[in-house]
């Protein structure tokens, strides 16, 4: 693997990134000069520039990997605007419920762990697409609590910098000016395109002219999305779940089938949870616990990777999730995983809020969905090292476990890959001589066989 990109070429990329995000195509250019593996250095803020700016910081940025290219585009800006690997993660994940609407949305939900180098500390913050007590009459398709918003709310208050509305607005904008189909999403939209089109607010939002499915490289809006987001941003996130908005979305998700309740609504909560401590060497691995699917999954995958034996995969298959791994200069991390449990959650949209419903796990065939993430640092030192996560129903804590483990052992990015069973995927963000100090190691790798990608480079 060549681990390391020519300067011209990032440099090339680092400014086409900083174009406004509706400009879709330099965007992606930009992606597809960072795809693969990538390596960063360097390091220092522009005092001309102010905070919140892209282009406030130069030199080494940090990095941001997604199963979505814009997704991770819009985290590389706000990194680029001086924004922690939490702000990172935030705008990211709200980008891509707007790129990638069938495996994460505010519909929907996940979890993330997150490292704090000032108080030298991992948490896991846990806001999954949830389940439901009891559904109103006439409920065809329970919809899941949406814990999206809260839960990155929550995560901004353990170490976001940037105003959380500046980390809205991206999305906003890509909902509202329109962004390309990527590889991703226009693959899920194959998988499903019949039940989903069925639903005619999906069909608005998802079809295209000439009939089926939007196509890779198509224009996809969502006006009402936009909008819904824009009250967010304006109102905050508690308009979700008690305000006016949140009247609308019970309103819509009962004609939708989703029967969400406005007493749900306000009642629904993330949390912060303690991780799970794996030690390894001089390092120390985190993983969710077990309601995110981390104890159960991914730390027992990789348990049985380091004593040699072949990990077990789920029985049956499961929900779809995609990842998010962010790093700041400082040294601070993210990993997270999003979820609708099914692709494309409910496949129904609740009218006039552009929201693609959740589905509710545990009620009639829909899994749960496993949201598989880990995280690294030094024991001693408390350096960051590395972070991943995994994707593909049942393979998802394989696909994250393994990918730790040959980062771990400073194997190439692809025999990693490789190893990872179908349907599983793989996203890795790797500092073997950690950071902040070993810049000049890090580097970041997408799995070849999905659609995401690894940026994060010099910015001239």
């Amino acid at each position: 693997m060549n681990t390391s990109i020519p300067s011209s070429a990032i440099d090339r990329a680092g400014r086409t990134a900083r174009r406004p995000v509706r400009r879709a195509a330099g965007l992606l250019a930009a992606a597809a000069l960072l795809s693969g593996c990538s390596s960063w250095f360097g390091g220092s803020r522009t005092p001309t520039v102010p905070i919140g700016t892209p282009g406030y910081v130069t030199g080494f940025l940090g990095g941001a990997v997604a199963d979505e290219p814009r997704a991770a585009l819009v985290a590389r800006e706000i990194l680029s605007a001086g924004g922690t690997a939490v702000d990172a993660a935030i705008a990211g994940a709200f980008a891509m419920g707007v790129t990638l609407p069938s495996r994460a949305g505010i519909g929907g939900g996940g979890a993330c762990l997150a490292y704090n180098v000032r108080l030298r500390e991992v948490i896991a913050v846990s806001f999954p697409a949830g389940s439901r007590a009891a559904l109103p009459p006439g409920t065809d398709r329970p919809a899941a609590l949406p814990l999206m918003a809260r839960g990155l709310f929550l995560l901004h208050t353990r170490g976001g910098q940037l105003r959380f509305e500046q980390l809205i607005r991206p999305a906003e904008d890509l909902a509202r000016f329109g962004t390309e189909v990527s590889a991703a999403l226009a693959e899920d939209l194959a998988v499903v395109a019949a039940p989903l089109l069925n639903d005619p607010q999906a069909r608005r939002v998802f079809g295209a002219r000439g009939g089926g499915p939007l196509r890779g490289g198509e224009r996809l809006t969502q006006l009402d999305l936009g909008a819904t987001l824009a009250q967010m941003r304006s109102g905050g996130v508690g308009e979700l779940y008690q305000g006016g908005l949140s009247q609308r979305l019970e309103d819509a998700s009962v004609t939708a089938g989703g029967g969400l309740t406005a007493p749900e609504l306000r009642e629904a909560r993330a949390e912060v949870q303690d991780a799970v401590r794996v030690p390894v060497g001089n390092d120390v691995a985190f993983f969710l616990p077990a309601s995110g699917d981390g104890a159960a999954g991914t730390a027992a995958a990789f348990q049985a990777i380091q004593g040699g034996n072949p990990p077990l995969g789920g029985g049956g298959m499961s929900g779809a999730s995609a990842g998010l791994l962010t790093m700041d200069p400082a040294g601070n991390a993210v990993a997270c995983a999003f979820s609708m449990n099914n692709l494309f959650g409910t496949g129904r949209i609740a009218e006039g809020t552009g929201i693609l419903l959740a589905a509710a796990p545990g009620m009639g065939t829909v899994p749960p969905a496993p949201l598989a993430v880990t995280l690294v640092t030094n024991r001693e030192l408390r350096g960051f090292r590395m972070a991943t996560a995994g994707t593909g129903q049942q393979a998802a804590g394989i696909a994250a476990a393994t990918m730790l483990s040959t980062a771990l052992r400073r194997q190439p990015f692809e025999s990693g890959f490789a190893a990872i069973p179908e349907p599983g995927r793989g996203l890795a963000l790797s500092c073997p001589a950690y950071i902040p100090g070993g810049n000049a190691s890090c580097v970041a790798a997408a799995d070849p066989r999905g659609g995401g990608v690894a940026t994060g480079s010099f910015a001239p």
